[in-house]
């Protein structure tokens, strides 16, 4: 049970192409978001279909995986970890974020 703490499995696709940063270390960053959508119906019996998006963060190698083979519709599933940040803008709001970083990534689209 160990395992199940904050654990994350998404399976959706990339509303954005992924993108990519190099720090001074050569530590490497992707970040993107995917939608995954569910459907269901609601008191009229009108089907609905709800669209949730999440921020992903992938790290060194699968940063590198993410830039070459993933693009804006690719369809993916992923398994990670909720967390929870926060940061001062330049006019001095807080802003909260809430991403997923990334333990492991299957690319579920066909080869382009």
């Amino acid at each position: 049970m160990a395992n199940l703490r904050n654990s994350v499995q998404l399976i959706g696709r990339l509303g954005r192409d992924p993108e990519v940063k190099t720090f001074d270390s050569g530590k490497k960053l992707a970040t993107f978001s995917i939608a995954t959508s569910s459907t269901y119906r609601n008191q009229k019996g009108e089907k609905v279909e709800e669209t949730q998006w999440h921020n992903l963060v992938l790290w060194d190698k699968l940063a590198d995986i993410a830039s070459q083979y993933l693009k804006k519709g690719s369809e993916v599933a992923v398994e990670g970890k909720l967390v929870h940040r926060s940061y001062e803008t330049s006019a001095g709001e807080k802003c909260y974020i809430t991403e997923i970083s990334v333990n492991d990534l299957v690319m579920l689209s066909a080869k382009q």
